[in-house]
């Protein structure tokens, strides 16, 4: 039986975009939700980064270009993006240790886009994900990328889980595929 929804699929299919829809709907049955998802910061158009907003507003950066090549050692890189892994922390980890502790009659669900490598560098953010996976009265509503590469062991570990149903988020599907998050999400809530 399912306990989580997870959606995955290419970079900029719409994986964030079908999450705050499902938010939207879920709180305007007043299902108790919280966490946080990721979206893109654009100046003139291209893209400099990535900022983590939480479901209550606030928001800081995950990650920005780095103009500068020769970076620090101590620095967390993706690619041309450099993470800001004290800012991430600071936003996401009370989220994550404060959505715990649902009831079992009253699960709360727990928005969690996305984990991938920029997110996977926190260790303190790996083991919350972790105690919230086996939180019997959460359910988590999140998004991994696809294998590409090395693969990211929490990644493949969520993907491979009994109690998680993954939605491959595709072109075709994505804007017909709402309805069925939706339904699986409500069937973990039971």
């Amino acid at each position: 039986m399912a306990r989580h929804v997870f959606l995955t699929g290419p970079p900029g299919i719409g994986k964030t975009t079908l999450i705050q829809k499902v938010t939207q709907a879920l709180r305007s049955s007043d299902v108790p939700i919280d966490g946080f998802y990721t979206e893109e910061v654009k100046e003139g158009g291209r893209r400099r980064g990535f900022d983590v907003v939480t479901l209550s507003g606030k928001r800081g950066p995950l990650s920005r270009v780095s103009s500068d090549s020769s970076a620090s050692r101590r620095e967390y890189r993706v690619g041309q993006y450099v993470v800001d892994l004290v800012s991430f922390e600071q936003l996401v980890l009370p989220v994550l240790r404060n959505v715990n502790h649902g009831s079992d009659s009253e699960k709360k669900i727990c928005v969690i886009d996305e984990i991938g490598k920029m997110e996977l560098f926190s260790q303190a953010f790996i083991r919350a994900v972790r105690e919230t996976l086996t939180d019997p009265g959460t359910v988590v509503l999140g998004t991994i990328p696809v294998p590409k590469g090395k693969p990211l062991d929490l990644v493949e570990e969520i993907r491979s889980r009994k109690d998680v149903k993954v939605f491959n988020v595709s072109k075709e599907n994505r804007n017909n595929i709402l309805q069925d998050i939706l339904a699986a999400v409500e069937s973990c809530r039971k």
